[in-house]
């Protein structure tokens, strides 16, 4: 590692010549000391957010994958905050970047949830803004190298948008695969919750927060409801547009007093662990084995 040493040396009296040289003199040790200070390796940071950019030119100098936390603001029940699913995906990618040294982006936390919209403080976008708003983001990485991206989501209602985008970027060059903690932690999520214990903000989610951040949960005004029918006689095998307020008067679908923070423990720990193992695998891989296939 270089030593710096700025002399900081200033002649205000001098003029002519002789003062155009020294001032000259100054500001190439200037230069050099800035020159000399961007080789210098900045400590690991898990996070783009945390870094200098001088950090972020040596991180994707040597990389081409990082981590995208996806989720949205919306109503998660009387007893949850509105944050739960951005907050769930920041967490569980900043535990996994800090695992496997790939960098984490800063979280997108607006989704497709118009369908919460009836409960105060939801804030929603629509699918093809939200789909192009992501493409922008992750083609401004490639700009830099970047091939690779996990998006961690924490918003079913992001799930076919995001699939959509992957599709596309591949055909650019890009690989984008899409966690989804509750997939990969369903065999834990079936041993420790009943199927009325799984529905939106119920003892999953909020098992899941009182685990990762819970001063925002209040227990306390945690209910239990049953999801109702918009059509009681509605016909099998039949998707109806509804909104949630159509089937929850608390935003709450299902049992959610059943929560407890060593339930959610169990369930990040298992997400995170099939998250880091994914982002370990991905960092492995040729990006030409990931594009699509040649015409046969």
């Amino acid at each position: 590692m270089k030593k710096i040493v700025s002399f900081g040396l200033s002649f205000p009296f001098l003029m002519g010549t002789r003062g155009a040289v020294l001032k000259s003199v100054k500001w190439r040790m200037m230069s050099y000391e800035y020159e000399a200070t961007c080789e210098r390796e900045e400590a690991w940071m898990p996070n783009l957010y945390e870094m200098t950019w001088l950090g972020a030119k040596e991180y994707f100098k040597s990389n081409d994958i990082v981590l995208l936390p996806v989720g949205s603001t919306e109503q998660h029940g009387p007893h949850n905050p509105l944050g739960t699913d951005h907050l769930i995906a920041r967490d569980l990618a900043e535990k996994a970047a800090e695992r496997t040294r790939v960098l984490c982006l800063p979280t997108v936390p607006f989704g497709v949830s118009s369908h919460h919209r009836q409960f105060w403080g939801t804030v929603h976008v629509r699918s093809d803004v939200f789909k192009a708003y992501l493409r922008e983001v992750c083609l401004s990485l490639k700009y830099y190298g970047v091939n690779k991206i996990v998006i961690v989501n924490g918003h079913g209602g992001n799930t076919r948008s995001l699939v959509e985008l992957a599709r596309e970027l591949r055909e650019a060059g890009m690989f984008i695969s899409v966690f989804i903690w509750w997939r990969a932690a369903r065999q834990r999520l079936d041993d420790v919750f009943s199927l009325e214990e799984r529905g939106h903000a119920a003892a999953e989610e909020t098992s899941v927060n009182l685990a990762l951040h819970p001063r925002l949960v209040n227990m306390k005004r945690a209910v239990d409801e049953r999801k109702r029918q918009l059509f009681p006689e509605a016909s099998v095998g039949v998707i109806y547009g509804s909104d949630t307020i159509d089937v929850t008067d608390s935003g709450v679908m299902g049992i959610s007093k059943t929560a407890s923070a060593e339930k959610g423990k169990g369930i990040v720990q298992v997400a995170v662990e099939e998250l880091v193992r994914h982002v370990n695998v991905l960092k492995k891989a040729n990006i030409e084995d990931l594009l699509p296939k040649p015409l046969r």
